[in-house]
This record gives structure tokens, sequence and C-alpha cells, in this order.
């Protein structure tokens, strides 16, 4: 885990750093400024998947898992501390730090399934966006759900207003949704020695499973770890020991103030829902319609059913805003890929309105609350490939510095992701049986597409667990075992050195551009005056596919970028050139090296080694057997 160092390289380039924070004057000034990232992770845990579980809940089981609501709360508390300070610390967030620490199929792996979730999340706020706007306007579910693909436009203009304004409108829509449930807590008058009850750990039946690990999926979303990692780092804060930890004290105040206000929703909604239905022997509130349908009847008065739509109406889209900002984050830092807010945000929600279009049209209506609650399931089962990640990274004393989490937070994480991860494997092993049961007799079948996955999976977070253990054991190993060869009794005799003639430099635009130029600079300077060459291969998916005819917005910005150095190395008095390339990094540099007859070639060193090297090698290991010149490799700090 120690090739996860500070980096060059910004999440969310368009909001990093763009609150200051003022180190003079009152302390709620400062509390002001840094106040917002966690408000906006919080939503997450308010949107309309959590309504569906916590209604399930609340409605076939009364008070009796408050419980799962206040566990998973602390869970989310302790998890978002460590990602907040991830962030804040090694300036990456949880994609970044993972793509620079797994290999490339371990990072494409963990992208899948972080899309997945945000999927997941996203099909909860389309469902319960449209359920509210037929609430609100007898709009049929399937107008709803073709109706939110609209907000494409509400958040790109929120998002051209600034991360500030972004964040006032997000307080706005929180706002209306406690005190909507302020009202209908002060309306439904739950039996509150019932509710201290529902403390006491308990599981009322196997049923009871699937609703706890449904509301954990929805609290603990992990989502929103890469989120709160990238969120935290829009706030300028002054790269010094003080600062930080300033820092990292007031985010993990705004963090669990901001949490324990989610809790307390998501319990009203439980205690609501218990409350009015439970007690009025309405056991069996699937549907968010259901319950919206009855509040009238039962409290007796007409504000409470309007009260309940607004209040998802204001979730729904307030879940939207961080969705989409997690999606951009996750496919920016696993991928290193940006594509445009507005095409990022179509894409996650066409991927979202699919199922829920053809659940509706295949089972009608009613359909939708059982998949609300699914797409919690879901999120809690892609948990484990989130917080594994995350407890390594913030337990590393490499990447972490004087700012490691002590081990009582360490053990906490560990005993976090036993937890989790523990309950999951339990939720799939008993829903995989009774599939089976239904099966008869082709289960072979069930057997035939489950398990090759379920070991995939399996054999990913063992190696997620393993990895930096493994890594630490081949360090130590390489220390113990000699290497080298004995001396040779004479050495042999040492000629001139010959200045090099034609010098390439291989920049990736990665971070450490500088020091690159530096080395080039230095090697030149022994004599001979050699020409440089600045080299650069375009990797995203246009480039490789069309080539340097792609014409994509990273081909241009490549181009300037290469143009802005050779004029800063020719007024140094160098004789420079640049070219770009497209496609496989190695072969490109190699047939731009060796086109242009290079003597040389400087290049970053690759960050990774041990087990990386071995499942996937390395830029310099492939080019060296393809280029005729030298190659001097950079580590990179």
């Amino acid at each position: 885990m120690n090739d996860v160092q500070r980096s060059t390289e910004v999440s969310l380039a368009e909001a990093h750093a763009s609150v200051p924070i003022p180190q003079m004057g009152p302390w709620w000034k400062r509390w002001f400024a840094i106040a917002g990232p966690a408000l906006m992770v919080s939503v997450g845990y308010m949107d309309p998947g959590n309504w569906a579980t916590d209604l399930a809940g609340g409605s076939r089981y009364g008070y009796r898992l408050i419980w799962v609501l206040l566990m998973s709360n602390i869970m989310a508390v302790l998890l978002q501390s460590l990602s907040l300070r991830l962030g804040l610390v090694t300036r990456r967030d949880l994609a970044q730090a993972s793509r620079a620490a797994y290999p490339k199929l371990i990072t494409i792996i963990l992208y899948i399934l972080a899309e997945i979730a945000i999927t997941a999340c996203d099909l909860a706020e389309v469902i319960g966006s449209a359920i509210a706007l037929q609430l609100l306007f007898h709009l049929p579910l399937a107008w709803g759900v073709l109706l939110t693909g609209l907000d494409v436009l509400i958040l790109l203009l929120l998002m051209h207003w600034g991360i500030r304004k972004l964040e006032a409108v997000v307080v706005a829509l929180v706002a209306t949704i406690g005190t909507a449930f302020f009202i209908e807590i002060v309306l439904a008058g739950p039996d509150w020695s019932g509710v201290a009850s529902g403390f006491v750990p308990s599981l009322p039946d196997p049923g009871a499973l699937f609703i706890a690990l449904g509301i954990l999926g929805a609290t603990v979303m992990p989502h929103n770890l890469y989120l709160h990692s990238s969120l935290v780092q829009t706030r300028r804060v002054e790269d010094n020991p003080r600062a930080l930890r300033k820092a990292l004290k007031w985010n993990n105040i705004d963090s669990a103030v901001s949490l324990n206000l989610a809790f307390f929703v998501n319990a009203a909604i439980l205690i609501m829902a218990a409350a009015v239905f439970y007690t009025a022997g309405y056991r069996e509130i699937a549907e968010i319609q259901d319950a919206h349908r009855l509040l009238e009847p039962l409290l007796g008065t007409t504000i409470a059913p309007i009260a309940f739509a607004i209040a998802l109406l204001a979730s729904g889209q307030s879940s939207t805003i961080t969705g989409t900002l997690a999606g951009q984050i996750v496919m920016e830092g696993y991928l290193n890929l940006r594509i445009r807010p507005w095409l990022r945000r179509l894409l996650t929600r066409l991927l979202a309105m699919v199922p829920a279009l053809v659940a509706i049209w295949w089972h009608g209506e009613r359909a939708t609350g059982g998949l609300l609650v699914l797409s919690q399931v879901v999120l809690s089962l892609q948990l484990p490939f989130a917080i594994i990640p995350l407890v390594h990274f913030a337990s590393d004393r490499k990447t972490m510095r004087e700012f490691v989490v002590k081990r009582w937070v360490q053990v906490a994480g560990w005993v976090t992701v036993v937890l989790i991860t523990g309950l999951n494997v339990k939720l799939v092993w008993d829903q995989v049986l009774s599939w089976r049961g239904e099966a008869g007799e082709s289960a072979w079948l069930l057997d035939l597409a489950v398990l090759p996955l379920s070991l995939g999976l399996s054999l990913v977070l063992l190696y997620l667990v393993a990895q930096p253990l493994v890594q630490r054991y081949l360090t130590f190993r390489r220390q113990l075992v000699g290497v080298h060869a004995a001396l040779p009794t004479e050495l042999p005799t040492l000629g001139e050195a010959q200045p090099y003639r034609r010098i390439g430099i291989a920049l990736d635009f990665s971070g450490g551009e500088e020091q690159l130029l530096e080395e080039a600079a230095r090697v030149a300077a022994i004599g001979g005056s050699p020409e440089i060459f600045l080299l650069h291969i375009l990797e995203s998916p246009a480039a490789r596919f069309l080539g340097l005819e792609s014409g994509d917005s990273e081909a241009g910005e490549d181009r300037d970028r290469l143009q802005q150095y050779a004029a800063q190395l020719e007024k140094a008095g160098f004789t420079v050139h640049w070219a770009l390339g497209a496609g496989n990094p190695a072969r490109e540099l190699a047939r731009l090296a060796n086109e242009r007859d290079l003597d040389l070639i400087i290049l970053g060193g690759h960050g990774h080694r041990g087990l990386k090297d071995l499942l996937y090698g390395t830029t310099t290991e492939a080019l060296r057997h393809r280029a005729r010149a030298r190659i001097l490799a950079i580590p990179l700090r």
C-alpha cells in the first residue's frame, strides 16, 4: 500500500480546493466553511431506498429493528471518518487510491462493482421520485420514471453555480425532509417505551435478516465512501501537519453531526411506520404508495400524506445530486476517464430507468417496493469491496504518515468488515438455497451460473484482504535473501563516455512531469547539445479505436500541454520536438523512439512491485524489449 502517496491528480477538478477556509476569526466561520461535504454524503442515507427498507421494517416488525439503524449509523460514522481522512491526507479519493494500489484486473472489477452500486442507488432515486410525482400530481408511474431523466438539466445548472450553491440546495431539501417527518411523528404519537426496547438487538424471523441487510446497505452506502473522500478536497487546506489536523477535527465533527441527523430521519420513518401501520395491524406495507394511501385514514388528517409525498420528492432529488457526483468520481478515479457531466448523468440515469420500466411493465406498479428493497440489498453486497481497501489505506503508516488511524480504530474497522461480510455471506447462502429448492431438477443450471460468480468474487475479497500482507512479506524476503553475484577479480577498463544525441521523455500526465524534465536537462547538460523529444501516448477509448484522428478533448488538451513543456525547455536553450501516439503505451513509445533514432528514453517509475508486476507487468519492462534506445526510469515522488 506504500504506493498510495499524495497525488498531483485532483479529484472533482472543477470544484477542487475551490472553498477557502479562514485561518483567523471566530470558530463558527471555520465551521461554516468546512461544513457541507458530510451533509451532501448524509443525503444518501435519506434516499427513497431507505424509505422502502424503513417502512418495511417498521410495518412488519414494529420498533424491533431500530437497533439495526443505530448499528448501521455507528458503522457509517466510522467508515466516513476513514474516508475523509484518506481524502485530506493523501489528496486522493478512494477510487484513485485503489487504482494506484491494485493491479489493472482488480481495478476494473472494483470499478464495475462500484458502478453496480451507483446504478442500484440511482434505481431507488428514479422509483422514489416517480412515486412522489404520482402521489402529488397523479402522474402514471412509467411517465414519472421517464420524467426523472430531465433532472440532468437541473443538475448541470446547479453545478454551474458552484459547489457551495449546490450544498445550499441540498441543505434546503434535507430541511424539507426533516420538517415533514417531524410533522409525521407528532401526528403518529409513537409508544416511546416500545421505541426504547427496539434498541435491544434481535431478529424476529429469517425474513428480518433480508430487511436488516437492506437497512444496512441503505445506510452504509458504498458509493458515499468514494464521494466523501473527494468532497473534502473541495476545501482549500494548507499542506502542513497543523492545518491538516485542524481540518480532520472539523470534518469529523461535521461528519458525526450530519450522519446523526440522517439517523434521526431514518429512525423517524421506521417509528412512524411502526406507530401507524404495525399498531393498526397493517404488517405488509411493501409499497410506498400503500403507506401514503393509509396515512390519511389512520391519522385522520390530510396534511400527513401531503408532507409524506413532498419529503419523498425532496429525498429523490437530493440523492440524485450526490449519486451523480459519486458516479463521476468513480469513473474518473478508477479509469482516469473524464466525460462530459451531462453524458455521465444520462448514462447513469438510463441504466437505472431501464430496469424500473421493465419491472413496471412486467409486474405492474405494485412491484416498486420489492425493487426498492432489492436495490438496497445490492448496495449492501457491494460494501466489502469498498470498505476493505478503505480500512487498509487508512491503517497504512507509509500512506497516511503521522495521520494513520489509531489501533483501536483499525480494530473497529476490521470488526465492521467481518460483520458486514458475514451477514452478506449468510444472505447469499440462504437465498441460493431457496432458489435451488424452487428450481427442483433444474437446480444444476443455477449452480452453473451462481457458483463461478460467487467463487470469483470471494477470491477478489481474499485478494483485497491479503494483498498488503503478502506485499510486506515479499519485501521482507527480499531483504533477507542475497541476490548479488560475486564481484569480478578485475574491473574492465572504462572508456570516455559519449554524450547522448537524441533524448526522449515519456510523459503520461499523471504527475511528476517536472522531475522527468529536470532529469532530462541534467543529462543533456553533460555535453553534445542533444535534441529533446517529448512523447505522450493517448489511452482514451476513442484514441485507442480511432488513433490520433479521434479528435476528443483529451487529445487537444494533451497537445497543448506538450507544447507548453516544449516552450519551457526552448526558453532554457534546448532544441525540442514533441510527438503524440495512441494505443498501447509500450508499443507506441517504442515506435516513436525507433522512428526518431533516440539514444535514451527517460520515463517515470511505475510505482508498483511484487505480485503486481507478476499480474500485469510494467511499461518499462515491455518497452525495453521493443525500443533500441537505452532506458532510464526515474522514481517519481
